[in-house]
């Protein structure tokens, strides 16, 4: 995300509507941003605790926005509204639904 500082008060603004109209339609779940002050721990299956991550995500900034959508098609359009709000890509992911959780 590459964005002038002068513009972070409209990107942000732009952003949050899109998360309102999200929240207006129903389909709205879950979002957050990534807390850069607190690093991030790798946490062993052992228990051992290291202060690293994964090697693709050390650039990893910005967040999450979980959507409950009815098809990847309608994924593609949230996901194109949250980029063009932002201002930047975004990776679009899917849960796998799992009977237990």
């Amino acid at each position: 995300m590459a964005v002038p500082a002068e513009d972070f008060a409209a990107v942000g603004e732009a952003a949050r509507e899109v998360i309102r109209e999200a929240k207006a339609t129903g389909v709205y779940v879950f979002g957050g941003g990534i807390n850069e002050d607190v690093a991030p721990l790798m946490v062993a299956s052992d228990g051992t605790v290291t202060t690293e991550t994964y090697p693709q995500t050390k650039e990893f900034d910005g967040g999450f926005c979980i959507l409950q959508l009815p098809s990847r098609a309608a994924a593609i359009l949230w996901a194109a509204k949250i980029a063009k709000a932002c201002r930047c890509s975004q990776e679009l992911r899917e849960f796998g639904y799992d009977a237990e959780s």
